[in-house]
């Protein structure tokens, strides 16, 4: 099986295959991949992203690996442990909506940077 892009980009939905939209919240997303992982699913792109002002994006894209039998503990760790660090610097700052469409292309060349980094995969 291919890998699975979860996202909350309408722009990625438009421009990938394989990808699981939801209708919602960078959180809402968060925990779709969290489910995902529960369900098999192993991380392959990070949830969080790599810098603080990016956290405040409304839109997230994460890339899931395989599914197995067996939960990837490491990646269930990864999701669980980057939903509490979400939410804990969601509680302080809003997140930032003025600048949708910037946040939109960020995480769509964030994303593609990651799936360059598969191309056996991909």
């Amino acid at each position: 099986m291919r890998n699975l892009i979860i996202t909350n980009n309408p722009t990625v939905a438009e421009m990938k295959d394989n990808v699981l939209f939801v209708d919602g919240s960078a959180e809402e997303t968060l925990i779709k991949v969290r489910d995902l992982v529960h369900e098999g699913y192993e991380l392959i792109s990070h949830p969080l992203a790599a810098s603080l002002r990016m956290m405040f994006s409304p839109f997230r894209s994460v890339i899931l690996g395989k599914k197995s039998e067996q939960i990837d503990a490491f990646s269930a760790e990864i999701i669980e442990d980057s939903i509490i660090k979400y939410k804990r610097h969601m509680d302080f700052r809003r997140r930032d909506t003025a600048h949708g469409d910037d946040y939109k292309m960020i995480d769509l060349i964030l994303l593609e940077a990651a799936l360059e980094e598969q191309p056996l995969t991909w």
